[in-house]
């Protein structure tokens, strides 16, 4: 087991158990906490997540918990977004009015069009296995293939602002961002722990890259 110090936040809405079992088999001691503090001392920080935008965002703001996830990554420390948890570094979100999110990333948050390009109804939310393009410049992307296929259950999408932070492409309904990075922080759309050997493949990147 790493001896890195990894809390996987717990803000009350997380799919906590399956995260933590596919972060131990990456080699991983993961620490499920709710305290800030525990988050501020950690080494690196994994923030999962299932449900609605607004009520992750109230919970995190109302445990302390989005100042203490902000710390860490202005400290440098490395940061793994899951689904809800890319969906957070962003400025806001649309679902059910707007909310603010962790203001990480310049960019917003948006519901899949009711349409795809050819004008075809688009069923949403984006639920099952789809493929995922990566490109870019990040530790993780090296140890990753340049596509794997991973399962997604999503309503929203991230529309960042800025084109160089998506590594990461998946289409439904049009091409959207599966996966963000920069600098300490690395986040994907869709659910690694439920992804079975690609999930695995990506969380070894993780642990490999909080160890160097």
């Amino acid at each position: 087991m790493s001896r890195r110090q990894i809390a996987l936040v717990d803000y009350g809405a997380g799919n906590l158990r399956s995260v933590a079992k596919a972060l131990a088999r990456s080699g991983l001691d993961p620490l499920v906490t709710s305290d800030a503090e525990a988050v501020r001392r950690a080494d690196a920080v994994v923030l999962p997540g299932v449900g609605a935008f607004a009520d992750a965002a109230a919970s995190l703001a109302g445990k302390g918990l989005d100042e203490a996830v902000r710390e860490v990554i202005e400290a440098g420390r490395p940061y793994l977004g899951l689904c809800l948890g890319l969906q957070l570094l962003f400025d806001e979100s649309d679902e059910h009015g707007r909310t603010p999110g962790l203001g990480i990333l310049a960019g917003r948050v948006a519901r899949f069009p009711e349409r795809d390009a050819s004008g075809a109804r688009l069923r949403v939310p984006h639920i099952g296995w789809n493929d995922v393009r990566f490109a870019g410049r990040h530790p993780m992307l090296a140890r990753l293939p340049a596509s794997d296929c991973f399962y997604f259950v999503h309503g929203y999408r991230a529309v960042p602002a800025r084109e160089e932070v998506v590594v990461g492409r998946t289409d439904y309904g049009g091409e959207f961002a599966a996966a963000v990075a920069r600098d300490n922080v690395f986040a994907v759309q869709f659910h690694p722990e439920k992804s079975q050997a690609a999930g695995h493949r990506l969380l070894d990147a993780f642990a490999v890259w909080i160890e160097r």
